[in-house]
């Protein structure tokens, strides 16, 4: 499967899934971050639904802005992305290089409410997926696939808001990503860190999930990578010791093992008033509240594997939390799911 490829063109009739491709998007100099989700719902026996969701963070402010845009219409382009209704993202064609594939420039156009965007976005960096092997994005099991087509890209273009505000995008960094499944975790972690201050090219993207089996709740798995000094270090894995987590909807701490004897001591804080809340719907009727923040800042202690630094990024992290309670305390969107 190609990291651009839609799944819900595939999906059975009788089957529930979800699927999105999303992209984000920080300013260099001021903590002023763009989301932009194209999601599918698909609830069993019925066709699929697509929804545009457009998030504008700025931890100057208060609220973030947010809007949804749902519809009917959507298809996945050959060779492209998706289409829902007149909104459009293409994340390009893979080209290779090295062991993995990079992406030719892409693009993703649309309007959401009183947002309009045209976006331009580019790729250096090979795809990362998250799960270690090829057979698990075909197996049942996990039953939710995570991988970054872009897990580092550089965006350029206009976003705007209402007719006196303009966002100009200049060589902002972030990435794009595409996720599908039957079912969300019970609970989970998506980190995404860009910009640092001590080391411009390098970049983390980290996914951690519990899962509930026999109404019992896993442990924390986490899966993902960082690329430091032009080598990618795989984070996390089944087989990972060490892991340790503490998370609220405000802020995170998390040890991370990862290969080569590499230890990550990350740290993220959600600066006061800026996280967005959005309730998720599952495919069988369950909910989660997931509370994100595009504009983070993170905090990366690197060491072993023959690093011992500290990485620092004033707003260039991601953080969201994906949990079943709803007394986190963010004040969720006046729209839902599917």
């Amino acid at each position: 499967m190609r990291a651009t490829s839609a799944v819900f063109p595939q999906a059975r009739r009788s089957a529930g899934m979800y699927e999105s491709f999303y992209l984000r998007a920080v300013s260099p100099g001021e903590p002023v971050g763009v989301w932009i989700r194209n999601t599918v719902h698909k609830s069993p026996g019925r066709p699929p639904r697509g929804s545009v969701w457009c998030t504008v963070f700025d931890a100057r402010r208060a609220q973030p802005f947010m809007h949804k845009f749902t519809s009917d219409t959507l298809r996945a382009p050959p060779g492209g992305w998706i289409t829902i209704g007149e909104a459009e993202a293409d994340a390009g064609d893979e080209v290779p290089r090295g062991e993995g594939a990079s992406l030719s420039p892409g693009a993703a156009v649309g309007h959401c409410g009183a947002a309009r965007w045209a976006l331009r976005f580019a790729s250096r960096e090979p795809e990362l997926r998250h799960l270690p092997r090829d057979w698990l994005y075909r197996a049942p099991l996990p039953r939710t696939k995570l991988t970054s087509p872009a897990p580092a890209a550089h965006f350029d273009g206009v976003l705007e808001l209402e007719p006196d505000t303009r966002i100009e995008l200049r060589s902002w960094p972030g990435m794009v990503g595409h996720n599908w499944g039957a079912e969300h975790a019970e609970r989970w972690i998506w980190l995404h860190g860009i910009g640092f201050e001590q080391a411009p090219e390098a970049w983390l993207d980290v996914a951690l999930g519990r899962l509930k089996v026999a109404g019992r709740m896993t442990p924390w798995v986490a899966n993902g990578a960082l690329s430091l000094d032009g080598r990618r270090y795989r984070v996390g894995g089944l087989a990972a010791r060490g892991l340790r987590v503490h998370e609220s909807a405000e802020r995170c701490a998390i040890a991370l093992p990862g290969e080569g004897g590499l230890e990550l001591d990350i740290r993220a804080q959600v600066p006061p008033g800026a996280a967005a809340g959005w309730r998720y719907a599952d495919p069988d009727g369950g909910e989660h509240d997931v509370v994100h923040c595009s504009v983070a800042a993170l905090e990366l202690h690197v060491s072993g594997g023959g690093h011992s630094r500290t990485l620092t990024s004033d707003h260039g992290g991601a953080y969201e939390l994906g949990m079943r309670e709803r007394d986190h305390g963010v004040p969720i969107a006046p729209f839902g799911d599917g």
